[in-house]
């Protein structure tokens, strides 16, 4: 329920803030995206990067969001996979 719930937020931030920038109104602080995904929403971040259109052409997206990702996939194998075998 965690992960559903931060990536669901980290799309809508990433939503939003394509709308904000259409709009030329204030937007959300990239530092706040790449909190959101390194407390585990960097699917969320993806999927707002590709269906929105947003910040594609930043390469530093594709690393944090890709990195944070796998980073949140082997801890969670790390942890089930304690608390299965002992």
């Amino acid at each position: 329920l965690y992960y559903l719930v931060l990536n669901v937020a980290l799309y809508a931030a990433m939503a939003m803030d394509k709308t904000r920038a259409v709009k030329n109104r204030r937007r959300i602080p990239e530092k706040t995206l790449f909190l959101m995904a390194v407390l585990g929403g960097g699917i969320g971040g993806f999927v707002g990067m590709f269906t929105r259109h947003h910040k594609t052409k930043h390469i530093v997206f594709y690393v944090v969001y890709g990195i944070t990702t796998v980073m949140h996939i082997l801890l969670w194998f790390l942890l089930w996979g304690k608390i299965i075998f002992v």
